[in-house]
C-alpha cells in the first residue's frame, strides 16, 4: 500500500492556531497509524499532538524543532527523527539540547552540515537565521534521504 501524505495549511502559517488539524486526516482512515511532521514551532505542536494520540501516531519527524514538556514522548513506543541544520540561527539550541530527554528511546538525530532554519520550510531567509552553506535543493535532498532511511525503521 502506498503511504498517504497530508499537508495542512495552518491559520496564519502558525501551528499553534491549528493544533488539531490532523484530526480530520486520522478520522478518514480509522485504524491506520501515522507519522506526524512539524517544522520549528510546528514540531512542538506535532509532538504535543502525538503525545495525546499515541494509539494512532507511530512516529514524529522534527525539522529544526523538538518535543517540549507538553509533548513528552519519552516512555512511549514511538519513533522520532530529529533533523537540524548546522547553521541554524533561529533554533534555540539550549532548549533543543535540554528537550532531548523528552524524546523516545527510538530517536534518530541527523544534522545537515551547512543547512539553516529557513531552508527546512523553503520560505527563504528568516530574521536571525544564518546564511546557509548548502543550497535549498541540497538541504532538501538530505532531508528526503534521512526520511527514507528512518521510515524503513518505522514501518517495521
Amino acid at each position: 500500500m502506498k503511504p498517504r501524505v497530508y499537508i495542512t495549511k495552518m491559520p496564519l502559517n502558525l501551528a499553534m492556531f491549528g493544533r488539531n488539524r490532523a484530526e480530520s486526516f486520522l478520522a478518514e482512515h480509522p485504524g491506520e497509524t501515522y507519522v506526524i511532521v512539524g517544522h520549528s514551532l510546528g514540531g512542538v505542536f506535532a509532538s504535543r499532538y502525538a503525545a495525546a494520540h499515541t494509539d494512532q501516531i507511530k512516529g514524529v519527524f522534527y525539522l529544526a524543532s523538538y518535543a517540549d514538556d507538553g509533548g513528552r514522548l519519552d516512555g512511549t513506543n514511538l519513533s522520532a527523527l530529529q533533523l537540524t541544520g548546522s547553521d541554524d540561527g533561529v533554533l534555540n539550541w539550549e532548549a533543543w539540547e535540554k528537550a532531548k530527554t523528552n524524546l523516545p528511546k527510538n530517536t534518530t538525530f541527523v544534522s545537515i552540515r551547512g543547512g539553516n532554519h529557513g531552508q527546512f520550510g523553503s520560505y527563504g531567509m528568516q530574521k536571525g537565521d544564518s546564511a546557509p552553506k548548502v543550497t535549498g535543493q541540497e538541504q532538501l535532498q538530505q532531508v528526503v534521504q534521512a526520511l527514507k532511511e528512518w521510515m524503513k525503521s518505522v514501518q517495521k
